[in-house]
């Protein structure tokens, strides 16, 4: 583990309500609309339900009563103990609604932006440094040209924008993968953040990797007096990963009319992570107008996002962009968008020594016996023909080939020129 991971300060627990930062109304309408949506009765419930402490939930309910918009209803055995039992009164759930019509967001209480920059400062991607080894082993399962880490390393450290190109099939992909994986450590990541009364979730479960509290860092924290702000959830650094699909409106708040909450944009959601551009060159945008959407978020360290009624807001932009095609960065940019990426890393195929270490390491993987008179067939033959031009993915491709013919006609897994060939022809296509 990162020794990163033990460094990053947790964002403290709320002591009262007015540590939430939000105002005191927001605060007891979310509280009534999670009652009245989840149908909850009890403190601990709620109190799960909308990530505040037990005692700022007990404060809340206690507001609620004084406004007469909840009524105790006696206490109630559950689970072995007793809890006082609540329910919304007329006026309460009348509240309820009219809330609901102007936001129908319930549940977790969201942390104002103000605090949300405090905790992406504590745990900047930027502020990472990592070391050789960490690097090495994380890349541990690829085999690399020579000196190619030691040019990552630093742009990885960096904190500023990558691009990788390069001959397609050459590993920019795990590599890219390879690098988030190399991050390695912990964050806090808040469920939603507020900005002017208006709800943005940020937590998603397909981007955000949630880890639990093992028993060391639950002692940590006892011994600290106090846990981390549940209104966030704690992960891995994030990372979001695109290819051809990408476009510029993925890049700005996605609003719900319905609903009449926000969704965070991408980038936001890789904040403290790794924001992935695989395939670059292949989306409806041109690369050029992508390019110059991140030229200020790069630059600067924060993004201006828009609300649906036009007013504009900065959040920070702590992320690790890396680029990767296909394509010639001359072809694609102009050379102030080059130069304003700060890394620029060609990815080149195998030599012939580091192709075979890659086909006879997915044969040891899939268990294809080799074939020494097949392998010498493919290398004086075969790769002739393409000038012996070597890529990675060549030797998954011709082995996955080879089983799956093997497959079908009911043979072990073996190794022959002929299967070498028969797997070669679905390498390249011959269009003549």
């Amino acid at each position: 583990m990162n020794m990163q991971a033990i460094d990053v300060k947790a964002p403290p627990q709320p002591t009262s309500l007015q540590d939430t930062g939000l105002p005191l109304v927001m605060l007891r309408d979310i509280f009534l609309k999670t009652v009245f949506r989840r149908n909850l009765f009890t403190v601990s419930a709620i109190a799960e339900a909308i990530c505040l402490p037990i005692g700022l939930t007990q404060d809340l309910i206690e507001l609620a009563r004084e406004q007469k918009l909840l009524e105790a209803m006696g206490n109630r055995e559950a689970h072995g103990a007793s809890e006082m039992v609540y329910e919304l009164s007329d006026s309460g759930k009348s509240r309820a609604l009219d809330a609901l019509k102007q936001s129908e967001y319930y549940g977790p209480v969201p942390v104002p932006l103000e605090a949300y920059k405090t905790q992406t400062e504590r745990q900047a991607v930027r502020n990472i440094a990592i070391s050789k080894q960490k690097l090495t082993e994380s890349m541990s399962h690829l085999i690399l040209p020579d000196g190619l880490l030691d040019e990552l390393g630093p742009a990885i450290n960096s904190g500023k924008s990558i691009l990788m190109y390069g001959p397609p099939g050459n590993g920019k992909s795990s590599i890219s993968n390879g690098i988030r994986d190399a991050l390695g450590d912990r964050i806090y990541v808040p469920l939603a953040i507020e900005y002017m009364g208006q709800v943005i979730t940020v937590y998603d479960p397909i981007v955000h990797d949630k880890v639990e509290a093992s028993p060391n860092d639950t002692l940590s924290l006892r011994r600290s007096g106090s846990r981390f702000d549940a209104r966030y959830v704690r992960c891995r650094r994030p990372t979001v990963i695109t290819g051809g699909e990408l476009t510029l409106d993925m890049l700005d708040l996605k609003y719900n009319a319905v609903s009449r909450t926000y969704q965070a944009s991408l980038q936001l959601k890789s904040t403290g992570g790794v924001f992935i551009v695989d395939d670059l060159g292949r989306q409806a945008e041109p690369p050029q107008a992508l390019i110059n959407r991140w030229i200020v978020p790069m630059e600067s360290g924060y993004d201006i996002l828009a609300l649906e009624s036009g007013e504009k807001f900065i959040v920070p932009f702590d992320t690790l962009v890396i680029f990767s095609t296909n394509y010639k960065p001359s072809e694609m940019f102009d050379a102030a968008a080059l130069r304003r990426i700060a890394y620029k890393i060609k990815i080149d195929g195998p030599d012939q020594e580091n192709f075979l270490q890659i086909f006879m390491r997915v044969c040891q993987a899939k268990r294809v016996p080799v074939d020494e008179h097949a392998v010498v067939h493919l290398l004086k033959n075969r790769y002739p023909e393409v000038n012996h031009v070597y890529a990675n993915f060549h030797g998954p491709f011709l082995i996955d080939q080879i089983l799956s013919i093997c497959a079908y006609e009911e043979i072990p897994p073996q190794m022959s020129p002929e299967l070498i060939d028969r797997a070669w022809a679905n390498l390249f296509v011959d269009e003549a």
